[in-house]
């Protein structure tokens, strides 16, 4: 039916027993006018973190345990015996600026333009999993069992026959209530968004208005997370690793062959194609990777996408003609797609990612791994440009580790945590490769290149796993993601 014929919301029948007996409308009796729409109000004092409202919408939309579209998380902060814990609970924020809509390739959001509800169509999903990495309050989430991307839809199917969301509905506290927010006004002052434990309210002007307690005004400054020393590493992303290390290989040889005139192009599209044809397996549904231009407006990963087709087509050109300039034009093609993958990773709620290391890294492996791999090959004789890329990897994965360590930003500490302890070995390894493909790079080129190829291997898994990205505190969630 047409929105304007929703039914209204806020019967009488719908609402809260609070303490006191006092009956509490939880949605509103209209539907949202121009420049208004739905939003979340959560009241921190009013939470007992009992969990209904994490079952009720795993109920609801038929999660498995592991797979929570609501979390609840925890806050605490003061010295014994004024020591005070509260909890957060926490859904899709329906941004006025959603993050996972402006970032996804497919187009599988929408944001619905009478209520404000950020959808989204698992039918057009792909299962990328660049929302996931785009939201700063971890909100969509991954299920493998199904190959795409779920998130929380504030139950519109529920709201629009007149009931109250499933996590409203079950909260025994009127902790859960939905309202209307006038956008223009929340731009201006969004500061009742935020909260201890949560990132900032502007990431992407999340429209969630959280009442905090008035001792948790008092001890603000004070108040913690308490899931910091749960950190772990995230997943390594096989396929992505191999994709960017050996495409952007792809693109430093190109430019290599450019300079030097050398004859090896249908190398260099070979490696580019071999690339490319593990980018799909990265995807929940590889089956719909022909989708994955359609956002090319707003999304670096359909750029991405656009530039290495590009670049893929231009390298064959470059090895079929064999002269300089379509080596140079193949190698331009490729470095702008090197750009878009860089941009893809520079997310504000990826701290660790979200800086000029990620993309001068990318470059290096690109200008690293070329020439080494046509040094190994006989193609050329220098092995300069090979040695400036090496001592500059090995320099820049220690600065970055102690910029990461040194830095203020919990996400960039925790991420230097992870380097020292679960992922030292890789960090151990990635340093050692380079060390050693150095060594051995005026005498033994060969081996000089597959400790290169093995160092950029290990440096781009430790990118994927040692990132820790913002999120809502999840305090009730296990190390492997699954609900406590």
């Amino acid at each position: 039916m047409p929105a304007t014929e929703l039914p209204l919301l806020g019967r009488s029948d719908l609402v809260s027993i609070t303490p006191g007996s006092a009956r509490v409308s939880l949605t509103p009796n209209r539907l949202p006018e121009a420049g208004e729409q739905y939003r979340f109000h959560f009241n921190v004092e009013k939470c007992i973190g009992c969990k209904c409202c994490v079952v009720a919408c795993n109920e609801q939309n038929g999660n498995p345990a592991e797979i929570n579209w609501r979390r609840v998380g925890e806050i605490e902060g003061g010295v014994f015996p004024l020591a005070q814990r509260w909890h957060l609970s926490m859904g899709c924020n329906h941004c006025v600026e959603p993050s996972c809509m402006t970032g996804c390739p497919v187009k599988a959001y929408s944001k619905d333009p009478v209520t404000g509800i950020v959808d989204h169509n698992p039918d057009q999903c792909i299962g990328c999993q660049y929302c996931t990495w785009n939201c700063s309050y971890g909100v969509p989430q991954f299920n493998p069992a199904r190959g795409v991307v779920g998130k929380c839809d504030m139950c519109h199917s529920r709201l629009t026959a007149g009931a109250q969301p499933a996590c409203v509905n079950a909260c025994p506290s009127g902790a859960i209530a939905i309202e209307i927010v006038d956008i223009a006004e929340w731009r201006k002052s969004p500061e009742r968004g935020n909260a201890p434990g949560l990132p900032s309210v502007t990431d992407s002007f999340s429209t969630t208005r959280i009442t905090m307690p008035e001792k948790a005004v008092e001890l603000l400054n004070a108040i913690r997370r308490v899931d910091t020393e749960r950190v772990q590493p995230e997943h390594a992303h096989a396929s992505l690793v191999f994709l960017l290390v050996f495409i952007q290989m792809a693109a430093g040889a190109m430019g290599a062959i450019a300079f030097t005139g050398s004859s090896a192009a249908w190398l260099a599209a070979g490696v580019a194609m071999l690339a490319l044809a593990a980018a799909p397996m990265h995807l929940g549904r590889p089956i719909h990777a022909h989708r994955a231009w359609l956002g090319w407006k707003t999304s670096w990963l359909s750029r991405e996408v656009i530039s290495f087709g590009i670049f893929a087509k231009a390298a064959i050109a470059a090895a079929w003609f064999g002269t300089p300039l379509t080596a140079a034009a193949a190698c331009v093609a490729g470095l702008a797609g090197i750009f878009c993958s860089a941009r893809i990773y520079m997310v504000p709620a990826r701290p660790a990612w979200n800086s000029s290391f990620t993309l001068l890294d990318f470059y290096l492996t690109g200008f690293t791994l070329g020439p080494t791999l046509l040094l190994a090959l006989g193609m050329i004789h220098t092995p300069l440009p090979s040695l400036i890329g090496l001592l500059a990897q090995f320099m820049l994965t220690l600065y970055r580790r102690r910029v990461f360590a040194t830095s203020a930003a919990y996400e960039l500490q925790s991420s230097a945590f992870l380097m020292d302890n679960q992922l030292r070995p890789i960090f151990v390894l990635r340093l050692l490769f380079t060390a050693a493909a150095v060594i051995a790079l005026a005498n033994y080129p060969q081996a000089a290149f597959a400790f290169a190829l093995a160092a950029e291997l290990a440096g781009r898994a430790l990118f994927f796993q040692s990132v820790v990205g913002k999120s809502a505190a999840s305090a009730f969630l296990t190390p492997g993601g699954k609900a406590a």
